[in-house]
């Protein structure tokens, strides 16, 4: 085993939270020590691939997963790295490299409401999380502060200072659609972490429309700037370190995380604090990896609750032809959404959701599926320009409830570094699936305003996976029905934190990453209030075991 390093904080995964948790520690002087998994890469080379691909319609295909740190891929085929068990699939797709999934976003940024956090004792559904939204605000502020959101006052999330600054320019298409469905659904510009004007060295939006997978010139926010920003306050960064282990002492303590290296050499990393920030699948991974004879089920595990109450936001959809041309495809991919079913009473009865309207360009898709069906020459051309000047698509984001056989485990398949694959329990609940049956009347209104024609609802069961990873690190006052307490700390464990959105209790109906940013910046701030011991200067060599 390679020497050892140590640091007074020791973090790992790379991600936004994971990285912006780091820079907070090292401004305040710690030491720090980021471990993430993959390869580091640049902005540059990111793009590059993305302009050379011959998918170009595959988000994934810029971030190829490394041996060493596999992550799951769906397109052209399933990899195999996320095992599925069922009954309904959970096909999510994330990145491991510095960064993480965020360089890969449509960079939404909404807060939750406050009803979120207290759906139990409100709609008898659910659970209340431990902290309310007043506890939450001015981390919500710092996140978006340090990320520099966009977006419109009109948001339903109470805030006690403005947004960093104004929404970015609405798109032709998104102005057309808020003045027909006006008055009957109110259509808001989306909260994002993506700039329109320049902010914080980074240039405004300029509409190039490929938000997702790769913003070309920085003007949306990613783990890659987040990761840069924990380097430049002081931390110290290891790419391509796998940790697979985490030891503890006596007294449940941790002690040490233990990573591969490309090679499979192992290394040891100790430190006085431990703060695990992957995402909602390979920080319950890590755990469950890390048994011992006094924690037989993994870390932070001691009731069985590591990686269950699996969340995500599921979506169904209806694509259709409206009445004028609306030309999708200019600025940014995600723009305006509709937030009237975003809470209400109707949460004891059926899942709420926000209805979110597509703006990317129907050119690929409509020329593969003509041609594969056998159009050519003038009817191509004709068909082709129609779809691409007329076609819509409107999705909801529902609710899951968070249901404890929802869950991440460990499979018996082994990855390229002969460490266990994450397996998925998964399913659609019947709250869940009323939301979508609900939402259907929508879709209906909504083509109806727009003078739709020729509807085509996503096919029925069929619910696509917005990506949202949470819940699977739940934060309770309970610990026999969560994993953490209200400030990230492992129930079992004094010196482990836990900063990702598989802290988040509950789902909601807006993305994830604001809101577990926000609590993992919290969590920091605790830490820090909570220190008495000297932090040494810089993170330093130790001989090994």
């Amino acid at each position: 085993m390679a020497d050892t390093l140590s640091a007074d904080f020791v973090v790992i995964g790379s991600g936004i939270i994971g990285s912006l948790t780091a820079r907070k520690l090292a401004l305040a002087g710690a030491s720090v020590l980021i471990l993430e998994a993959g390869p580091r890469v640049t902005r540059g080379e990111l793009v590059a691939r993305f302009r050379n691909s011959p998918r170009r319609s595959d988000w994934m295909s810029p971030y190829p997963p490394a041996a060493w740190a596999p992550h799951p891929v769906y397109q052209p085929k399933d990899n195999g790295y996320l095992v599925q068990a069922g009954p309904y699939p959970y096909p999510a797709e994330y990145i491991r490299q510095v960064g993480g999934t965020t360089w890969h976003w449509a960079a939404h940024a909404w807060r939750n409401v406050p009803n979120d956090f207290k759906i139990r004792s409100l709609y008898g559904v659910g659970v209340d999380w431990p902290i309310t939204y007043e506890d939450l605000e001015p981390f919500y502020q710092e996140a978006e502060e340090i990320m520099g959101v966009s977006g419109a006052p009109n948001t339903g999330s109470p805030r006690t200072k403005p947004f960093p600054m104004q929404p970015v320019t609405e798109p032709y298409a998104m102005r057309r659609i808020r003045e027909r469905l006006e008055p009957a659904y109110p259509v808001v510009s989306n909260t994002t972490a993506r700039n329109s004007r320049s902010y914080d060295g980074r240039p405004a939006c300029c509409g190039n429309n490929s938000c997702q997978p790769i913003c070309p010139i920085d003007a949306q926010y990613h783990g890659g700037l987040s990761a840069d920003a924990a380097v430049a306050a002081g931390a110290r960064l290891i790419p391509d370190a796998n940790v697979y282990q985490l030891e503890h002492d006596a007294q449940g303590r941790v002690t040490a995380a233990l990573y591969y290296d490309p090679d499979k050499a192992s290394h040891r990393v100790t430190g006085k604090t431990f703060i695990v920030a992957a995402n909602g699948i390979e920080s319950p991974r890590l755990l469950l990896l890390s048994t011992s004879d006094k924690f037989p089920q993994g870390l932070a595990n001691s009731r069985d609750m590591v990686g269950r109450h699996l969340m995500d936001h599921p979506s169904t959809s209806l694509t259709f032809d409206a009445e004028e041309a609306l030309w999708l495809g200019r600025g940014p991919q995600s723009p305006s959404s509709i937030n009237t079913m975003r809470d209400g009473a109707f949460r004891s009865e059926h899942a709420p959701y926000r209805l979110d309207f597509t703006n990317i360009s129907r050119v690929d898709g409509t020329s593969k599926s003509l041609v594969a069906a056998g159009v050519y020459g003038p009817e191509l051309e004709k068909r082709l320009r129609h779809s691409v000047a007329h076609e819509l698509n409107v999705k909801n984001v529902l609710e899951v409830l968070p249901l404890p056989e929802h869950r991440i485990a460990l499979s018996d398949q082994k990855d390229a570094m002969g460490i266990p694959k994450p397996q998925a329990h998964y399913s659609i609940d019947d709250y869940t699936r009323r939301g979508h049956e609900r939402s259907q009347a929508d879709f209906k209104r909504i083509a109806e305003l727009m003078g739709g024609t020729n509807l085509r609802f996503s096919k029925d069961g069929d619910f696509a996976n917005n990506q949202h990873i949470c819940g699977t690190l739940s934060m309770g006052k309970d610990p026999a029905t969560s994993v953490c307490d209200g400030w990230g700390r492992a129930h079992d464990h004094e010196n482990l934190f836990l900063a990702s959105t598989g802290v988040l209790p509950t789902s909601a109906t807006c993305n994830s990453t604001l809101n577990g940013l926000a609590v993992a910046l919290r969590t920091a701030q605790h830490i820090l209030s909570a220190q008495t011991s000297t932090p040494t200067p810089a993170a330093t060599s130790a001989p090994g075991r």
